[in-house]
């Protein structure tokens, strides 16, 4: 049985209170305004949460992954979109962690996990998504600089980061580059109207001759998608997940209210076979998710090969999950889920989301499906050489 530590669990009621108190009941509000208080991003910055995964030598809090898997999923409880900064700062930190050179490290990371500076993940554009290593943004080098030339889009955070890390192609290779905001050729413009997640202020991103220095290439020409984007679109994707069980753990203390203080048929709703069912269904489906991100925030603290197909399966499992109690969590309130009075029908707007997020669904079952079959191969292989050495002794 997977059991948190002590530690783990005072973390987690810490977070939770915090979430209670200055989270979850204003978030309708900041859905509905499209924006996130910059207050608020001081406040969680105040609590180390952007330097959570870092080492503690840059000033990060040194986080282990289900910590951080408990820190995502009591955000995204209280609000999806404000985990949603959570995801893309860390993901930009823990690239540069890993792919960033010696100077890179010392002058970035501190500001990073301090939250003195906010970071975005600038990969996906109007004409790429899922096929992210395509991307169309180019990078020509000139002497000793390099010019940016396309359009980024679906980014979030966009329109306050201070920092972005830019993926592009220079000499036919996918590439990676450090971007501020203010730098001379970058022009930032506000996205609205999103379905859901409104509050985490998306943006498109449009380089026309943007200079960037050579110091501010990440890792190699050509490292881009295979290397940096593919290892923090895994730790994203594992933020992701975590945050699709705090969606439907949302949804179903929502419900477990809602049906305790409503009467129909001069009954409560809680005692409705049909209600009790629906409950019940959130409850094993919301542990069986949590645990899914559990066994994988536990492979990733201990590096194992297989910590990247298990985030796979928890973000599907955990992201259509989200998506199924929402439905019925707005279904439970009937005509009252589909009012911005009740918060399940912003969560099924920002379920819907995380069904699309760092892998869609779809991607996810071409991933998993194809590691079942050449885990499959590979086990009838060595099964074979295994029969065909006895069958020889």
């Amino acid at each position: 049985m997977m059991e948190l530590t002590s530690q783990q669990k005072n973390y987690q009621a810490e977070i939770r209170a915090f979430v209670d108190g200055e989270i979850s009941p204003h978030a309708g509000i900041w859905d509905k305004e499209e924006y996130t208080p910059l207050s608020l991003i001081q406040k969680i910055a105040q609590r180390g949460f952007l330097g959570a995964g870092l080492p503690q030598e840059y000033g990060g809090k040194g986080m282990d992954a289900i910590s951080y898997g408990i820190l995502n999923e009591e955000i995204s409880r209280g609000c999806s979109s404000l985990r949603s900064l959570l995801t893309v700062h860390n993901m930009v930190s823990q690239a540069l962690r890993k792919w960033g050179n010696k100077p890179q490290k010392e002058y970035w990371l501190p500001l990073l996990a301090s939250g003195e500076i906010i970071a975005a993940f600038a990969l996906s554009e109007p004409n790429v998504g899922s096929d992210a290593k395509s991307v169309e943004t180019t990078a020509n080098f000139t002497g000793n600089t390099y010019i940016l030339n396309g359009q980024k889009k679906w980014i979030t955070y966009g329109q306050i980061a201070d920092v972005f890390l830019v993926f592009t192609k220079c000499e036919g290779k996918p590439t990676a580059f450090l971007l501020k905001k203010n730098n001379p050729g970058l022009l930032v413009k506000p996205m609205s109207g999103l379905l859901g997640t409104r509050a985490s202020m998306v943006a498109e991103l449009q380089f026309d001759n943007c200079e960037v220095s050579a110091e501010n290439l990440v890792g190699k020409l050509g490292f881009g998608f295979s290397y940096i984007a593919a290892s923090a679109l895994d730790y994203g994707r594992y933020s992701v997940a975590c945050g699709c069980v705090g969606i439907a753990q949302a949804c179903l203390e929502a419900c477990i209210k809602y049906t305790s203080d409503r009467k129909q048929f001069d009954v409560y709703l809680k005692e409705h076979q049909l209600i009790r069912q629906k409950i019940t269904q959130m409850i094993v489906n919301i542990k069986a998710a949590r645990l899914l991100c559990y066994q994988a925030g536990y492979l990733k603290d201990i590096n194992h090969p297989n910590s990247i197909i298990e985030t796979s399966i928890a973000k599907y499992f955990a992201s259509t999950t989200a998506n199924k109690i929402a439905n019925d969590a707005v279904q439970i309130h009937g005509g009252n889920g589909c009012s911005s009075e009740y918060p399940v029908e912003r969560y099924l707007r920002d379920s819907k989301i995380m069904e699309i997020i760092e892998g869609s669904t779809q991607i996810q079952e071409v991933t998993i499906a194809e590691s079942g079959y050449q885990d499959y191969f590979v086990s009838n292989v060595s099964t074979n050489w295994q029969s065909k050495s006895i069958e020889k002794v």
